[in-house]
């Protein structure tokens, strides 16, 4: 393999020989600590302190004004961004849920259970942003872990460092590895392509996931039962819904009790089923005809995903334009108030779907059970609405109404008629890009902007779906990283890495490394890890004489892997809650997972992308 010399000649020895520091190189080294410092205090949020951080270097001359922003247009911020909207997209169309249906099953051995969902974590990671990716599957493994009795805290950790893992096996599944990409093109002329990273990337990842499966939960702390179920924002009883069922359903023809079995598994009661306006009970000997109205009682979720899988319609849904906007539904819960228009009132008397765009689908009323039709029912104060509708009309009908909304809990209405399309539309943009055919940036765009027209993400929704804080961190922290870099800084840190395996050979530089870049990530945003020890790593490569890209492989693989602390990764702080978890023990399952990334990564990384 051929070596590769960066475009700059400048090199240690010349730094050696240079008389002083320069102003720059202290001024750059206390803004770097000090952003370090306030990072490990934790009292200001990431993206604050790195873009304070900017205007420091601007206001002291470090960084000239006219770059200043420049991180914000650079083509890894964008490349991120544009991950986060796809990501979002393959949510919002019920892909993953719909992957999940068919791979998790309730009742497994629980390190069946584990590998499954860490498979599958790993295995969404490598083609989304892993921490989406983990925010998609949390909910899933805390009911399965509430329907097995057990508390999540078993299965929670092992899932986050599996899409950790996941993330290592492609240029889009986790931010360090794009801008490890983008850094070699700026130096060496070539970005690393979207699956350069995908053999060293697998081979962690499946080694981690056996780990993980077979011997890494085993040495969580015991839980405590009281510290590690999940807290409800709110207590609700399950809601009395109304499901359709349309002409080319194939649940035409069947009997009512062939639907215990999908109800049970989705925690669903068939409380009967409603024939041309008449109740006719809940007999499961009834044969379901088109055009029957199941009544149903569950929790929003439920109702939801019941509904999804057996390809149920919500009643009055499809009254045509100026009722309901599909794509833009939303769920939301509000409580009746005393002395609220609705209170002793029908939906169907308020015309409420007709007048507010707005549709009643299910009715809590502290557990008892009704005959009336939904939207023929009288409401009274305390009952909890679940309602359907455009956001805004949502939020504007409910108080003209009367009505208090409740917290959010994430309710929304997938658009699982269009899942196909999102993932043609996602293969085809990833494999145009993988031969070559269109820039990866242009490609994903290209795949955000289809999501926005096709309306698998809603135009509304697709600034929410960019988590900003990381693209000021990243847009913040670029200028500064090559501002260290030109300003010899990273020579200065390059020479300390050298001089501590002085004599020895590239590969216990390279193993050094490591280490260190893996201990920053353990107590630094992964990001701002990979931008300030790529350089370091591209300038020891050049003294020892070396091709750079083992060195910048080594520093994608190490600055990801953060398992000792919940601070490292986002994914780790993501389920510190829900699991109960305390800041000491990550490192029981996180450090021999560190040990044994490092035992499988250097020999990969050496016969893959030899010295």
């Amino acid at each position: 393999m051929a070596r590769f010399k960066p475009a700059r000649q400048w090199t240690l020895n010349n730094f050696l020989l240079a008389p002083t520091v320069t102003t720059d190189q202290i001024l750059l080294f206390a803004i770097l600590a000090g952003v370090l410092g306030f990072l490990l205090w934790g009292r200001w949020r990431y993206d604050v302190v790195a873009f304070s951080a900017l205007l420091i270097a601007v206001v002291t001359g470090v960084i000239p004004a006219s770059d200043a922003f420049a991180g914000f247009g650079h083509s890894a911020t964008v490349v991120v961004a544009l991950v986060l909207v796809v990501g979002h997209g393959l949510s919002r169309s019920g892909v993953v849920e719909l992957i999940a249906s068919k791979i998790i099953r309730t009742g497994a051995a629980l390190s069946t259970h584990i590998g499954i969902m860490s498979a599958l974590a790993a295995a969404l990671s490598s083609v989304m942003n892993n921490v989406a990716a983990l925010a998609l599957l949390m909910p899933l493994d805390i009911e399965t872990a509430a329907k097995e009795k057990r508390s999540p805290a078993l299965t929670l950790m092992p899932i986050s460092f599996a899409s950790i893992l996941g993330g290592l096996v492609t240029l889009i599944g986790t931010p360090p590895n794009i801008v490890i990409a983008t850094f070699r093109e700026q130096t060496l002329g070539e970005p690393f392509k979207m699956f350069d990273f995908a053999p060293v990337g697998a081979a962690c990842a499946v080694v981690g996931i056996i780990f993980v499966t077979l011997v890494g939960w085993r040495l969580i702390p015991t839980p405590r039962t009281d510290k590690n179920v999940p807290k409800e924002l709110f207590k609700l009883d399950d809601y009395i819904a109304e499901l359709k069922v349309a002409e080319d359903n194939d649940l035409v023809g069947k009997r009512l009790g062939e639907l215990d079995e999908p109800a049970e598994s989705k925690e669903v009661q068939v409380l009967g089923l409603i024939r041309n306006g008449h109740h006719m009970g809940a007999s499961g000997y009834l044969n379901i005809a088109a055009g029957d109205i199941l009544v149903v009682q569950a929790g929003p979720k439920a109702i939801e995903g019941f509904a999804g899988t057996l390809g149920l319609k919500y009643v009055d849904v499809e009254l045509g334009p100026g009722h309901l906007e599909g794509a833009r539904l939303e769920l939301m819960e509000a409580v009746v108030t005393k002395d609220a228009i609705v209170d002793g009132r029908s939906a169907l008397s308020l015309g409420l779907l007709s007048r507010y765009g707005v549709h009643l689908l299910g009715v809590s009323r502290s557990g008892q059970r009704f005959r009336e039709r939904v939207r023929q029912l009288a409401l009274r104060a305390g009952d909890v609405l679940l309602l359907l509708g455009n956001k805004e009309r949502l939020t504007e009908t409910t108080h003209r109404l009367g009505c208090l909304p409740l917290a959010e809990r994430g309710l929304h209405v997938m658009q699982r008629e269009k899942a196909s399309l999102a993932i043609i539309v996602f293969v085809a943009a990833i494999t145009t890009a993988s031969f070559g055919l269109i820039d990866l940036t242009a490609a994903l765009a290209i795949v955000a902007l289809l999501y926005v027209i096709l309306e698998i993400v809603p135009l509304r929704e697709l600034y929410e779906a960019v988590e900003w804080p990381v693209i000021i961190l990243l847009g913040s922290l670029i200028p500064l990283g090559g501002a260290f870099e030109s300003s010899g800084g990273t020579a200065i840190v390059a020479n300390g890495l050298l001089a501590l395996s002085d004599g020895y050979s590239p590969v216990v530089v390279l193993t050094v490394l490591m280490v260190i870049t893996m201990t920053l990530s353990d107590v630094l945003n992964n990001v701002a890890t990979a931008i300030i020890a790529a350089p370091v790593a591209l300038e020891i490569a050049t003294e020892l004489g070396v091709s750079p890209d083992p060195f910048l492989m080594a520093v994608a693989v190490s600055s990801s892997c953060a398992f000792l602390t919940p601070i490292g990764h986002k994914n780790n702080t993501l389920v510190m809650g829900p699991g109960g978890y305390s800041f000491g023990d990550y490192w029981r399952m996180g450090l021999p997972l560190e040990i044994l990334i490092l035992l499988v990564s250097i020999p990969m990384i050496l016969m893959v992308w030899p010295l």
